[in-house]
């Protein structure tokens, strides 16, 4: 660590630190304070450039969307042949396309690295980076820029402490039953998969009730 990191380590923890007469013991309490503080430290920097990445690509995404390529590329999708029956080269736009949307992919496999550190084909999971997508892009709102970024938060929260939640749920539910219940056990070995459930629950909730999303897309007469 920096020198400038572990001063500042240590004015915030002044107090404590005074507390401590052994130097040996102060300094390795302030060892422990600077790998804890190093951390988030690490945490704060990589949620300011997703922040400042996030808002350069909805800003500019929102930009295209309003302009006279965006109102094009909503009449390619809404109907190609007429679309094309209006002079449009349609196949030249999806190119266009392809091509924005790779770029915007790699700009976020850029920041996956930058916080997994490391990215096999070992560890892709066609879930997390296929279905679960799609379900944020539905649950927030196709065509609305924002509510793809509003699913995008929703549904990754629900997936992170989905098994948790569970966890918790079931381990009161089944408290009467004995430690070796076979019912109990194999409750708490599913719990993984309890996931899969509300995904799929919040899916058909969408699907049902809100079909065009939490944000749906802006009508826009031109």
């Amino acid at each position: 660590q920096t020198d400038w990191f572990i001063s500042f380590v240590s004015f915030l923890n002044k107090t404590s630190l005074e507390k401590i007469i052994n130097e040996t013991d102060k300094q390795l309490y302030l060892t422990n304070l600077v790998i804890d503080a190093s951390g988030i430290f690490v945490k704060l920097c990589y949620a300011g450039l997703f922040s400042i990445v996030l808002v350069i690509i909805l800003y500019l995404a929102n930009k295209a969307q309003i302009s006279p390529w965006g109102r094009m590329m909503r009449a390619i999708r809404d109907n190609e042949v007429s679309a094309n029956a209006m002079g449009k080269d349609v196949v030249k736009r999806h190119l266009h396309i392809f091509v924005i949307g790779s770029a915007v992919v790699g700009i976020s496999g850029a920041m996956l690295i930058t916080l997994d550190g490391l990215f096999t084909p070992a560890s892709f999971q066609p879930l997390r980076y296929t279905f679960l997508i799609w379900i944020m892009v539905i649950v927030g709102g196709t065509g609305n820029n924002l509510g793809g970024i509003l699913g995008g938060f929703i549904i990754w929260f629900v997936w992170i402490e989905a098994a948790p939640a569970s966890q918790y749920i079931i381990e009161n539910l089944t408290l009467g039953l004995a430690p070796d219940n076979k019912f109990k056990l194999h409750l708490l070995d599913s719990i993984p998969y309890f996931r899969y459930l509300i995904m799929g629950a919040i899916l058909l909730i969408i699907m049902r009730f809100r079909p065009k999303g939490i944000l749906p897309e802006k009508i826009r007469y031109s």
